[in-house]
């Protein structure tokens, strides 16, 4: 790790002289974050389901967290407590559903 920091320091002081006044490391930067995200992304999927229950609360499968939630009675207030379940805020809900997903690597 230490060696790819010194190699990474190296490539930095080429593209940026002492005393230029803006540095050329926004074309590097720009480059690098492209492809650290292309790497990640090539190796990971996202995958989600549905999840309902009657009344006002509905909680993600183990593993997945919940993106969104919609809610019955034309209720459009709701919450996502303790990171895994949809609450709908509204009195008297029939039902609540809840999107739930998970990153996994491939």
């Amino acid at each position: 790790m230490k060696m790819r920091v010194a190699v990474l320091l190296a490539v930095i002081a080429m593209f940026c002289a002492a005393d230029a006044q803006k540095c050329a490391l926004d074309g590097l930067m720009s480059s690098l974050t492209k492809s650290v995200a292309s790497a990640v992304l090539e190796k990971v999927t996202l995958s989600c389901i549905d999840a309902s229950a009657k009344g006002s609360l509905v909680d993600c499968p183990v593993g997945y967290k919940p993106t969104g939630c919609s809610c019955g009675n034309a209720c459009g207030s709701w919450d996502i407590r303790n990171d895994q379940t949809c609450h709908c805020q509204c009195a008297n809900q029939d039902w609540t559903a809840a999107r739930c997903c998970k990153i996994a690597l491939k």
